[in-house]
């Protein structure tokens, strides 16, 4: 990453950080990202959640849709990422309380 890049980065998450209800960070990512960028997004969050959970890939794919190359990528990220998807779902509970169900 070059320095303008890392400048625009640190911006990103500057923003991010300053965010300070959910309404807010949901107008800003809605915003943002485009409907699917959106969508898979939150998929890839529900799918860590998952594997993290201990779920089998076909059991992930057909609770969230998520392709076989996104389960891999999310639990590739889970193994050997930098610790971002175990961080959010540490400090939130693992989001204990999210009821799963088919949206395909």
């Amino acid at each position: 990453m070059n320095k303008t890049e890392s400048k625009w980065l640190h911006n990103f998450v500057t923003a991010i950080l300053s965010l300070e209800t959910e309404e807010e960070c949901e107008n800003f990512f809605e915003d943002i990202c485009t409907i699917k960028e959106f969508q898979d997004l939150t998929h890839r969050l529900e799918v860590a959640r998952l594997l993290s959970e201990g779920k089998v890939f076909n059991e992930i794919s057909k609770l969230t849709g998520a392709s076989s190359a996104t389960i891999t990528r999310v639990n590739k990220c889970l193994v050997y990422g930098a610790g971002g998807y175990k961080t959010v779902l540490e400090k939130n509970g693992n989001f204990a309380d999210g009821e799963v169900t088919e949206e395909r």
